[in-house]
């Protein structure tokens, strides 16, 4: 089978963009201060059976704060990214993000999410999900012709 595409697959990836692209200009204005932070993720289909892979970079998170949760065509993965410790330390740079994060990650295809399964190894976590698989059987459609005893 397949995976047919879904057109809206990559509209998360968009709104996250522009979050960033407007958080980062609303925060060098001052306006609000930038809370959280969304983890990359890639997202694949391979395999026979198919299944849906989902790789997401969650470096420096413990893994046991981290949610997983498949809802229809989603996955959403939750959790949070602790604070770095700031006493006896002068930042000149910051740039690994922290605090509370949830990313909706849409898939193109149905699965069966009772069946996935996830790992955690250096720092990215690894979901694959089975994709339901539809037999496609041909079906014989019958043809009427005007007068075949339609009653309706």
């Amino acid at each position: 089978m397949t995976p047919s595409r879904d057109p809206f697959a990559n509209f998360e990836r968009m709104r996250r963009e522009m979050d960033e692209l407007f958080g980062d200009v609303f925060e060098r204005a001052g306006f609000a201060a930038r809370q959280g932070f969304s983890p990359h993720v890639d997202v694949y289909y391979c395999g026979d059976p198919p299944r849906a892979i989902v790789r997401a970079e969650l470096a420096g998170i413990d893994i046991s704060e981290v949610g997983l949760e498949i809802r229809g065509r989603q996955l959403v993965l939750a959790g949070e990214r602790r604070g770095r410790e700031a006493e006896g330390r002068l930042y000149q740079q910051v740039e690994i993000p922290q605090g509370h994060f949830r990313r909706v990650i849409e898939l193109g295809v149905d699965v069966e999410g009772e069946n996935a399964t996830a790992t955690y190894e250096e720092g990215i976590l690894r979901v694959e999900i089975p994709v339901v698989q539809r037999e496609e059987v041909p079906r014989s459609v019958p043809i009427r012709a005007p007068g075949d005893g339609d009653s309706a």
